[in-house]
């Protein structure tokens, strides 16, 4: 029961995102691949890390990982800041128009929260937010993120 409720949610999370995208595309061509889409989502989730880490994450060879990168370079979504301490070692930060891209999947969330807010009293969502910050901190320890806010829409 509380799985299928989960992935109900999960899923219609999933569904709005690819809707809007799908939309997008009638009206200019797609320029990212899904694949792309799965990676720049990542460096973006990851908080600017290293080529070696966005493979390492991915599970993908350096070598693979730098071909996937340097596409999401020449197409705008992504840029490779150089380390000042390692000249090696880049960075890779989105950029503005992987932002604008990926807003529409904020501008849901925060619509849902705000009915999330208007529904509920305020000590049912204190609760169902520390409910959250312990799935995510402790529950899934499988994936650590450097993020702790994301952009309000």
């Amino acid at each position: 029961m509380l799985e299928d409720a989960f992935c109900e949610v999960y899923t219609k999370f999933k569904m709005q995102f690819y809707s809007k995208i799908f939309k997008r595309f009638q009206h200019r061509e797609a320029s990212l691949t899904a694949v792309e889409t799965f990676c720049v989502e990542a460096i973006y989730a990851l908080e600017r890390p290293t080529v070696n880490e966005f493979a390492t994450f991915t599970q993908i060879s350096p070598p693979n990982a730098t071909y996937k990168i340097n596409n999401l370079v020449k197409k705008g979504y992504i840029r490779k800041i150089q380390s000042e301490e390692d000249r090696r070692e880049y960075y890779l930060e989105v950029t503005d128009k992987f932002l604008d891209y990926y807003g529409i999947t904020y501008e849901y969330i925060s619509l849902v929260m705000e009915r999330i807010s208007q529904r509920f009293p305020a000590q049912d969502i204190e609760k169902f937010n520390s409910m959250l910050e312990i799935i995510s901190n402790e529950l899934m320890p499988e994936v650590v993120l450097k993020r702790r806010s994301f952009p309000k829409y």
